[in-house]
């Protein structure tokens, strides 16, 4: 698990305890040959907070200026995309899916962090796009850095 992915399940629970909300997030233990659908999940009685996120992080201050289709997901031994599992998975649970885009600026910066709905995601991935550019993912619904974590407020990422 990276750190990432640890401070957002951390920060999930923390957001149902100050909520005083019924809910959990956590990470499946990932096995070496089994493929792992998504990086974080949530649950909650709440429909709003039923949760899958996928987790990427990029080195924005080694040159790297957009998220790429090709290069920051996965493609298995039969030939299908990291998206397209995802997105499989996304229907058939009814989970809400986000893609947590963490960019990192380098010693001394402060990193940041963005949720992009699954829905933009598919959408980009099915036109043939090959990107998200650090622009683009930058418009997206930041999640807040706190005290060298992140402090999740999922009300400002779902559009009602």
């Amino acid at each position: 698990m990276t750190e990432f992915e640890r401070g957002l399940v951390t920060s999930f629970n923390n957001y149902f305890k100050e909520k005083n909300m019924r809910g959990i997030s956590y990470r499946l233990k990932q096995h070496r040959f089994t493929a792992q659908f998504l990086d974080v999940l949530v649950d909650s009685l709440h429909p709003d907070y039923y949760l899958g996120i996928e987790c990427k992080s990029i080195s924005v201050e080694k040159g790297t200026k957009a998220l790429y289709f090709t290069q920051h997901f996965t493609t298995d031994k039969k030939g299908v995309h990291q998206i397209e599992r995802i997105t499989d998975f996304l229907n058939h649970s009814g989970r809400c899916g986000f893609l947590a885009v963490e960019l990192r600026y380098g010693a001394g910066h402060s990193r940041e962090a963005y949720a992009i709905p699954w829905k933009d995601i598919w959408e980009r991935f099915s036109s043939d796009s090959l990107k998200f550019t650090v622009e683009e993912i930058s418009e997206y619904p930041s999640i807040l850095r706190s005290g060298g974590g992140y402090k999740v407020d999922p009300s400002a990422w779902i559009k009602k």
